[in-house]
């Protein structure tokens, strides 16, 4: 049984791998660097190191969450594409506990605290348990414990409730030295700090979690799999909490430079809710853009900004010939050469995969996007009669020719 867990959830990026009850291997960095830029180097790097071909691992285990939305989302864009390549079930494991599970074997109060800023911390409260008794021959083994399921809290809270417990305690996470000082003035029982290797998330740790959870039938399809970020990021908060006081009014478009870049396995959900939002039963879904996206043949950008995905484009090339699709632009942000750019770039880019004409096709009755194309030298070239749907209408066949 061979398990490939991820854990981006934090500041560290952790890759891990195993066949049975044998570590092949583990990456984990956490340096000045983005998980974005790290990950799947890590994982190729791994997999070359331990020989391992991807297609042979039965099940992919990620922490969920809480932690980094960023992180997070990075991690859930990469299981869910893998998970959907490889045709293989996720094991989705509570940060907190896989953090906790560093210490197995420990039967003091376990305490992992994850910065949550705000004064607040992602947190939990665990033990390990003797499963048998302790012998010569036979193998200790130990049972994690649950004493609070991981939830989000402020120091305070987490404190007075160790303090009610009443035993040792050890704690562990990145939010234990942001709130060190206070935790020494709160804390009324005895504890420990873990020590550096063991203190922070771990892809290793895990593993053994995902194997229980293989054999509880506790997996799920890439498409049910959901980062858990147990409280909203700071701007939905912002919007949630001025939402019932606020005027109607039109909102403003988001500021920002608008970038277009290459599409890439992080960017499938927000592109696949792009893509949703403006064609509904027409758009593709994640598994169709992660198909396209892999191809050699196909070349997909996103336009990103304000760390948004606000725009969509792809190209086919068909015989040297280039078939545009997936022209997606988020209503705010119309208006401003989201589109213009990025078509722009993608025809740039078609060259250099041997596309010597491009095509496409839009809606007649959509005078803004047929204006893009003309603008880009694209000439009307036929009719398609009824052929979009709901509402009805005729498809314009673009062409830009050399």
């Amino acid at each position: 049984m061979k398990i490939l867990a991820i854990d981006t959830s934090g500041l560290v990026a952790s890759v891990a791998i195993s066949d049975g009850d044998i570590l092949l291997g583990q990456f984990s960095i956490q340096y000045k660097t983005t998980h974005s830029e790290i990950l799947m180097p890590m994982l190729d790097d791994l997999c070359k190191k331990v020989n391992l071909d991807l297609k042979s691992i039965d099940a992919i285990a990620v922490a969920k969450g809480p932690g980094s939305f960023t992180g997070l989302r990075i991690g859930s864009a990469t299981v869910k594409g893998l998970a959907l390549a490889l045709d293989k079930p996720v094991i989705a494991i509570p940060t907190v506990d896989g953090i906790a599970y560093n210490l197995y074997g420990n039967e003091k109060v376990i305490c992992p605290m994850m910065d949550a800023r705000r004064g607040q911390v992602y947190t939990g409260l665990y033990t390990f348990v003797p499963a048998n008794p302790e012998g010569k021959i036979q193998e200790r083994r130990f049972d994690m414990q649950i004493i609070h399921k991981q939830f989000a809290t402020s120091v305070d809270e987490i404190a007075e409730m160790i303090n009610e417990i009443g035993k040792p305690a050890i704690l562990l996470g990145d939010g234990v030295p942001v709130y060190r000082d206070k935790l020494e003035n709160l804390l009324k029982v005895p504890y420990s700090i873990a020590p550096m290797h063991q203190n922070r998330q771990s892809a290793a740790a895990l593993l053994p979690l995902a194997m229980q959870y293989l054999e509880e039938g506790k997996t799920m399809s890439s498409d049910e799999f959901a980062p858990d970020y147990l409280r909203l990021s700071q701007a939905e908060r912002e919007a949630s909490e001025g939402k019932e006081n606020a005027p109607k009014k039109k909102e403003p478009k988001t500021p920002g430079i608008i970038r277009v870049r290459p599409m890439t396995a992080e960017d499938l959900d927000d592109a696949a809710a792009l893509e949703k939002a403006n064609l509904g039963k027409e758009a593709w879904n994640s598994k169709q853009l992660l198909d396209a996206l892999t191809r050699d043949d196909t070349i997909y950008v996103v336009a990103e900004k304000a760390g948004r995905i606000v725009g969509l484009c792809g190209v086919q090339n068909i015989s040297g010939e280039g078939e545009i699709t997936n022209v997606s632009v988020a209503p705010d942000c119309r208006n401003e050469g989201t589109g213009y750019k990025m078509v722009k770039q993608l025809l740039e880019r078609g060259r250099g995969i041997g596309i010597e004409a491009y095509t496409l096709e839009v809606r007649a009755a959509n005078a803004p996007a047929r204006r893009l194309y003309e603008k880009l030298g694209f000439v009307s070239e036929g009719v398609r009669a009824g052929f979009y749907e709901d509402p009805k209408d005729d498809a314009v066949i673009y062409w830009k020719r050399n």
